[in-house]
Formats: structure tokens, C-alpha cells, sequence
């Protein structure tokens, strides 16, 4: 009698079912761990940001007018840029004196949602998070994994 070779049917559903099986669990978790990693660039920026700020406010007794502070003969100062989010700096309750810089994610950058922001006491605080997934804010840090651990 001649043997037959090759994958039965249900070989073949069994390696299907795994793959199905492994995928669902691996994709939601590959998924995180890039949001995370772009949840970093926002961290990083601010933090960065805040640095230049209170330098600028040791050189210049004021916030830059970027930030709410007096532009008369006081040298320009830069934002930061990204891909997965938007900055913002605002005057705070003294103008000039105080400031909220502010990190908005871009919908489009898989980053649409978050909202990070800190201040010229160094606090930091998640004020906003995307309404899926379940991320939630938190005051008083940046959050960096689900669902708010800073």
C-alpha cells in the first residue's frame, strides 16, 4: 500500500486555530507598547521644555511671551515640535510669572486623546486620555501604561 504525504484538514485548522489564538493576544499588546513608546516623546519634550523655560526665566525675570510673558527686547523662544503631538504654552495666573505648557496628542499618530501638562512648580498632570482602551487620567504625573500607572 502506497503512503500517503501531506497536512490533513484538521492539521491545517489546528495551526490555524494557534495562529488565531497567539494573534489575539499579541496585537493588543504590540499596540500599547507603541503608544507607550510615543507617550514617552511627549514626556520627554515637556520635561525637556520646562528645562529651557526656567533657564529663560533666570536670564530674563520672566516667561518667554510664547508662554503669557513680556516680549519687549526678551529673545524668542522655540516650542517643541513632534509627530504624535502639539504643544502649547500659556500664561498661568501671573503673566509672565507662571505657566502651563501643554501636550496634545495628533489623532492621526495613533497618540488622539492624550493630553499631558506642566507647570512652572514642576507639576505634572494627565488631564486627558482617549475614552477606548482603558487609559485614564491622573493628577499629580504622566501616565505611561494602562490603566494609570505613571
Amino acid at each position: 500500500m502506497k503512503r500517503q504525504a501531506g497536512v490533513t484538514l484538521i492539521e491545517l485548522l489546528v495551526v490555524i486555530a494557534i495562529i488565531g489564538i497567539i494573534s489575539s493576544i499579541a496585537l493588543p499588546a504590540y499596540r500599547d507598547y507603541v503608544i507607550r513608546g510615543k507617550l514617552t516623546d511627549s514626556q520627554a519634550s515637556l520635561g525637556a521644555t520646562r528645562t529651557r523655560l526656567e533657564q529663560y526665566y533666570q536670564d530674563n525675570r520672566s516667561y518667554p511671551a510664547e508662554c503669557g510673558g513680556t516680549a519687549a527686547g526678551l529673545p524668542a523662544f522655540t516650542i517643541p515640535t513632534s509627530d504624535y503631538f502639539t504643544y502649547a504654552c500659556a500664561a498661568g495666573a501671573a503673566a509672565g510669572q507662571t505657566f502651563v505648557l501643554t501636550a496634545t496628542g495628533i489623532v492621526g499618530a495613533g497618540t488622539g486623546g492624550f493630553v499631558f501638562t506642566v507647570n512652572e512648580q514642576g507639576d505634572r498632570n494627565t488631564t486627558a486620555v482617549p475614552s477606548d482602551g482603558g487609559w485614564s487620567t491622573k493628577a499629580g504625573c504622566w501616565i505611561t501604561k494602562k490603566p494609570n500607572i505613571c
